[in-house]
């Protein structure tokens, strides 16, 4: 309740009548059904709603920010130690090695299967989608490996350990890891 103060008496003045503002916004339910008898509440059915839900999110990609460049512009980008030359298909700022900074190195556009898996529940991006294809790409020239989707290949018994794939980009980038899929080659 909303309280105010009397000036010359200095005692709460309270407002009975007050109200909390109704907006029309979110969920509005009519005829909720609720039992006579309290005793049946828990047989009662539970409540559903669907409630759409949004949210606006500010990220940055930090030092990872030349991979998804890259994507945009059609490049698949690495990191290669200049000390112990490991070179990381995944990019990384140090190696994991020796601790060393690493520098941005072009990974070639074509690979191999190096595993794969047939996924046949996703989030909610992917749901549609289903099933699908992951595999980790093998790089001549690199010592870790890319996980992508593949693409064009219907049934899993028609991936093959080792099998050459070339990667495509999306036309228009996101500037998310999807941006960059393979095909076999």
């Amino acid at each position: 309740m909303a309280k105010k103060r009397s000036r010359a008496t200095k005692t709460p003045v309270v407002d009975r009548n007050a109200k909390l503002e109704e907006v029309m916004t979110g969920t509005t339910a009519f005829n909720v059904p609720f039992p006579k008898d309290l005793s049946s509440l828990k047989e009662m059915s539970p409540l559903v709603i669907k409630h759409p839900y949004s949210i606006e999110y500010l990220h940055s990609y930090g030092q990872d920010s030349p991979f998804f460049a890259g994507l945009a512009n059609k490049k698949l980008l690495g990191t290669r130690c200049g000390h112990c030359r490991y070179t990381y298909a995944t990019p990384r700022l140090h190696c994991a090695n020796c601790g060393k900074e690493t520098d941005w190195v072009e990974l070639p556009q074509e690979g191999r299967v190096h595993t794969f898996t047939t996924c046949y529940f996703g989030s909610e991006e992917f749901l549609k989608e289903t099933p699908f294809h992951l595999i980790l790409v093998e790089f001549d020239g690199a010592d870790t490996l890319l996980l992508a989707r593949l693409i064009g290949v219907s049934a899993p018994q028609d991936i093959r350990i080792g099998m050459k794939v070339k990667a495509k980009f999306r036309r228009n980038s996101q500037l998310k890891p999807t941006d960059v899929y393979f095909v076999p080659a």
